[in-house]
């Protein structure tokens, strides 16, 4: 994702220079575009090393974190980024992550150093948020935000990817209903839904993702915002599910044979060596969003959905977002998220100029009387 986001910067004129801070600063780990560029240093970082992030933030006009998983990495390195006084960009997609941003002194640090930390401008969260912003601006009245999602694992690449995706559905998991944030558990709420092809119906359910946090903030009156998703094909998710059922995604620690075992590393180490005779699904995934209310005293919907690979999907929206901001189209300073800050017809303008295909549906409802 972070490779897509750098793929997409240095074909852009104004910029003249990307700096790859990772762990691991073996070159041959870069798509050969990357190699091949003059604009291209990689040095190492720690995410955890805060001097050593701020030494190699500052003098940089953005900081852009795909380091995942973010609820271990997300609040780290927006520290780091204000203490060096340059705005952040992430694609956190843990709620947790966005709660601290929100809640502790992050934003009131940021604003006064003058930056915008921005969080969650992926596709799942930001391209949704922006589509669901870009509708609920020609409604009256919105009611509802339904957000949904499927991955195939073989989009889906490993590591911190699959942390996350386990850490989404344990426990108990945000989701606005009734017109109030409330918790309900992770991998429940199980509905069929259709998505474009190759993907077609997809079983999904609640997944802890940050949207029914942000949006609500940002959209007056919403009454519900709800984030649901899976892993396909099915038996992914299902097993997923019989894991943190039986304890195998429990992070507390147990004996084994005299020694230490945390079940949630053992079940990730595993899920990393899928046997190749599993059905990974097709190279694909995809979103739904849906957004209810009223317009001129009618019923409306609006219905878009959207099918590609994972990476570039999550890796373009960011690159468009830093260019946004450094072009002054993003003004906002302290914590926001995408729905927030961004001009939705611009920002669906330049995805749709890097190949992106949106296909949307507006159904409209009234009652005649007679």
């Amino acid at each position: 994702m972070g490779q897509a986001a750098v793929r997409d910067l240095i074909k852009q004129a104004p910029v003249t220079k990307v700096v790859i801070g990772t762990r691991n600063a073996d070159p041959a780990r870069l798509h050969e575009k990357i190699r091949a560029s003059e604009k291209v240093s990689l040095i190492q970082v720690d995410a955890y090393d805060h001097a050593g992030l701020v030494a190699a933030m500052r003098g940089t006009d953005a900081v852009i974190n795909c380091a995942g998983p973010f609820y271990k990495t997300a609040v780290a390195v927006a520290k780091a980024a204000i203490e060096a006084r340059v705005s952040y960009l992430d694609i956190c997609d843990d709620y947790e992550a966005v709660g601290i941003l929100y809640a502790s002194d992050i934003d009131r640090a940021a604003r006064e150093a003058g930056i915008t930390v921005l969080t969650g401008m992926g596709s799942d969260p930001g391209t949704n948020n922006i589509v669901a912003k870009y509708f609920a601006d020609q409604l009256d009245r919105v009611d509802e935000i339904d957000l949904y999602w499927v991955v195939s694992i073989a989009d889906l690449g490993q590591g911190a990817a699959w942390d996350h995706s386990l850490h989404m559905v344990m426990g108990e998991v945000p989701q606005f209903l009734d017109g109030k944030l409330q918790q309900v558990p992770g991998g429940t709420g199980e509905e069929t839904v259709r998505f474009l092809e190759p993907l077609g119906e997809c079983l999904i359910s609640y997944v802890g993702h940050p949207q029914p946090l942000t949006i609500p903030r940002y959209i007056p009156g919403v009454k519900k915002v709800v984030i649901k998703g899976a892993l396909i094909p099915r038996w992914v998710d299902q097993l997923i599910k019989e894991q943190n059922a039986s304890g195998f995604l429990s992070t507390e620690p147990v004996e084994i044979k005299g020694g230490t075992v945390t079940p949630f590393d053992l079940t990730l180490k595993l899920w990393n060596e899928i046997p190749t005779h599993r059905d990974k699904g097709p190279l694909a995934s995809g979103m739904k969003m849906i957004v209810k209310g009223e317009r001129g005293g009618k019923q409306v919907t609006y219905t878009a959905d959207m099918v590609g690979r994972t990476a570039a999907g999550t890796g373009l929206p960011v690159s468009i977002a830093a260019l946004m901001l450094f072009a002054g189209d993003i003004t906002e300073k302290g914590v926001v998220a995408p729905e927030a800050c961004i001009d939705p017809k611009k920002y669906l303008a330049q995805m749709l100029q890097r190949g992106a295909k949106i296909h949307q549906t507006e159904t409209i409802q009234s009652l005649l009387a007679l």
